[in-house]
């Protein structure tokens, strides 16, 4: 059962179980069903979408390189914002990564 369907099973109004112990019962915290979901930004949207096509056309592009094109095309953007929002996407550079917890490659 996912978060949203036992946010759903809550209660407000019910007088014999609490609310703190439905949230028990279902596994939640309590700031999480009185909290109202955040509504995104437009703004941040847009620049997702924008990512997301820079990243269709050039995948090994990383945080950095993005962050240069976009301030290329015109964006005042900072680049852990767009580490951010490429994580939020699950964006990553297509590229060799660094080996470093491998074994030492023995040569003869």
């Amino acid at each position: 059962m996912s978060r949203a369907e036992r946010v759903a099973m809550v209660d407000l109004g019910r007088t014999d179980l609490s609310v703190r112990r439905q949230c028990v019962l279902l596994g939640l915290a309590r700031s999480g069903v009185y909290r109202q979901a955040a509504v995104p930004d437009p703004e941040e949207l847009a620049l997702m979408r924008w990512i997301d096509e820079q990243y269709l056309a050039t995948p090994f592009y990383g945080s950095r390189r993005m962050t240069a094109a976009l301030r290329l095309a015109g964006r005042r953007v900072n680049r852990k914002r767009v580490q951010r929002l490429m994580r939020l996407i699950g964006l990553q550079a297509l590229g060799p990564k660094p080996k470093t917890s491998g074994p030492s490659v023995k040569r003869h």
